[in-house]
């Protein structure tokens, strides 16, 4: 008999992770950056650089296996909502290839699937260009299902929560003497800044979406334990030619700059981040924390959301939405913040490639 309480999750008849992808071994790391550079003209010298990187971790990324942890958790989460639904995961530059993916839905018979990006936030290499990957991902596939990318998240409260409580468990873990004193300081992929004024559909959503989730957990943070904090926005992971402009601070510049005026504490928030990978675990990890031991600057860097049962049960709460919405029942959305949930359905020229019109899924 079927269950009256169980969510309904028409029309889709699969929910598919969309996430980066990321070499399982050494061998594969320069064919992997090779991949995300691709069409960009970037160095062999830059690439090796940034392989050693990987190298350091056994050259191995641990996105993979941080998407296969949240896999386990999104599909019992799902089970014990009662929801039968099928769960694929499809990288954009590594094994599970989003391609391979969709032509094994496509031939398990899958129609309609709803996508999810391990990518929170508005830009063309955030948003626009897995809209495109899928795009490609379906174009030319026999049966191809429709596939529909689900809305950003990044001030869901199942995002949100998960967050605040990383920073107050690292405040709680540094010294008395410097604890009251700690700078919050947010920290997300830089991007080019001329890719940050075409992000959105009017520009700089880049730039908003973080400010204003930040001054949310800011605030939030500061109604726990009653101390009122500065908090920045730096960033991290600066790829690309030296002459185009990027998004600043850099991470390790701004900690010199906040030991230089006197600050003896920090909390490190990556925000633009999901789970602890290569940004996580090198950039701020091992070079942010060399440089504030180096500057006598004491940090802590706040968890990521990863698996908290919160971040999970938000993917299962997108979904049933979607489908609401789909099936044309209006239904309720949920956001914290200034800026309010965003669409469904991408405007048209939002976050416009930088190199021309591609075709992508999800537009309106």
């Amino acid at each position: 008999m079927p269950n009256p309480f169980r969510p309904d999750t028409s029309p889709y008849d699969a929910l598919l992770l969309v996430s980066f992808g990321g070499p399982e071994g050494p061998d594969d790391v320069l064919p992997f950056l090779e991949n995300v550079t691709r069409g960009r003209g970037i160095p062999r010298e830059r690439l090796e650089e940034v392989g050693r990187h990987y190298h350091l971790f056994g050259g191995r990324s641990p996105i993979n296996d941080l998407n296969r942890a949240f896999l386990d958790a999104l599909r019992a989460d799902l089970a014990a909502a009662d929801i039968d639904l099928p769960v694929y995961w499809g990288n954009r530059n590594w094994d599970p290839y989003l391609r391979d993916t969709v032509e094994r839905m496509a031939a398990d018979g899958v129609t309609r699937a709803a996508c999810f990006v391990t990518s929170a936030y508005s830009s063309w290499s955030s948003c626009r260009q897995y809209r495109e990957n899928l795009y490609a991902a379906a174009d030319g596939v026999p049966g191809a299902p429709r596939l529909d990318r689900l809305r950003h998240y990044f001030n869901h409260p199942g995002f949100v929560e998960p967050v605040v409580d990383a920073v107050l468990a690292s405040l709680a873990d540094l010294p008395d003497g410097v604890r009251d004193g700690a700078r919050l300081v947010f920290v997300t992929h830089s991007i080019p800044a001329s890719m940050n004024d075409a992000s959105g559909p009017d520009g700089g959503a880049y730039l908003a979406q973080h400010r204003d989730v930040a001054a949310v957990v800011a605030e939030r943070v500061q109604e726990t334990n009653g101390v009122v904090r500065r908090h920045d926005l730096v960033f991290c992971s600066r790829s690309g030619t030296p002459h185009l402009p990027w998004l600043e601070p850099d991470v390790n510049e701004h900690l010199e700059i906040l030991a230089a005026g006197g600050e003896t504490a920090a909390v490190l928030v990556p925000v633009g981040f999901v789970s602890d990978h290569m940004e996580v675990v090198y950039d701020l990890d091992t070079e942010a924390a060399a440089t504030a031991e180096k500057i006598g600057l004491e940090i802590r860097r706040a968890a990521t959301p990863g698996t908290d049962p919160r971040f999970i049960a938000m993917v299962r709460d997108l979904l049933v939405e979607r489908a609401a919405a789909e099936r044309g029942e209006g239904p309720t959305r949920v956001a914290v913040g200034e800026i309010g949930p965003l669409w469904d359905r991408c405007p048209p020229g939002c976050c416009a490639n930088p190199r021309g019109e591609v075709p992508a899924i999800g537009g309106a």
